[in-house]
């Protein structure tokens, strides 16, 4: 399986992840997504009163300079584990 094809398939399991989930493990989760779809961030930081915007453009950040690859198996592989922790099927 390409690892395209993969990635797309981990993010709709990511989906099933319980509520529980800790935003922390969110937040990795949004950023690899965003580096591996889109590249490196290339909006500017939100402002000061957008807490979310700014955490999770702070996420994507974080993996700035990771390529489209290495992010989407990072995601893939991070989703695995999320998984296997909640007692779901990987």
């Amino acid at each position: 399986m390409a690892l395209k094809e993969e990635f797309e398939q981990y993010a709709e399991k990511a989906k099933t992840l319980p509520e529980n989930t800790t935003n922390e493990n969110k937040l990795i989760l949004y950023g690899l997504y965003k580096q591996g779809t889109v590249g490196d961030v290339n909006t500017s930081r939100p402002g000061m009163f957008d807490m979310r915007g700014k955490a999770k453009w702070d996420a994507w950040n974080a993996v700035k300079g990771k390529t489209q690859e290495e992010a989407m198996s990072d995601y893939i592989t991070k989703v695995k584990q999320l998984l296997e922790a909640a007692g779901l099927p990987a």
